[in-house]
């Protein structure tokens, strides 16, 4: 976001992690770092150190802890918020979605000494209550999913990699996506 309002965004891809799983530290970080890239993870901030149990179908994959979160902070990865305990925020009442959206924030700000600007909606789930929530949270900007009827600053549309896309795929979901565009 910082690129584009200075101007320099041009061919820059921006790399995002959802549900700050710990081999992005053990995995991502280490490639990242040798290559002189960074990336945003978004982070579960009610859940450090837990698992992914909100994935009923499994697998489980064990989560950042909080000195994992900070050391990612350290090394130049921005630490963005995907809500507090990963729930659906489409459809949520006031107090349930400024728990996860402000609380979130707030937790991972104290843990990481530093300004928490992104948020990521747990399963690209919102409403214009959510994109509301996130607005007057104080985030410089959101990351849905795909686009929609709320896609903005608030709701920015990403391209999903999953673990079986191949270089096939991804070529496919480029085109799918400059075509949308």
């Amino acid at each position: 976001m910082r690129s584009h309002r200075d101007g320099t965004a041009a061919g820059m891809v921006g790399l995002s992690f959802d549900d700050g799983y710990r081999d992005f530290v053990e995995e991502a970080m280490p490639a990242l770092t040798e290559y002189g890239f960074t990336a945003t993870v978004y982070v579960v901030a009610g859940r450090l150190g837990g698992s992914n149990d909100w994935d009923e179908q499994g697998p489980r994959k064990p989560l950042m802890t909080a000195g994992e979160v900070r050391e990612a902070a350290d090394a130049g990865m921005e630490i963005g918020s995907h809500g507090l305990t990963h729930r659906r925020l489409a459809g949520l009442g006031t107090q349930d979605l400024a728990a996860q959206v402000s609380d979130s924030r707030h937790a991972l700000e104290d843990l990481t000494g530093r300004a928490v600007e992104g948020f990521c909606y747990p399963y690209g789930s919102l409403d214009a209550a959510a994109v509301e929530a996130v607005t007057q949270a104080g985030y410089a900007y959101a990351c849905a999913v795909s686009r929609s009827a709320h896609s903005g600053v608030y709701a920015l549309p990403r391209c999903y990699v999953g673990d079986r896309d191949g270089p096939l795929h991804l070529t496919a979901k480029l085109v799918r996506d400059r075509w949308r565009r």
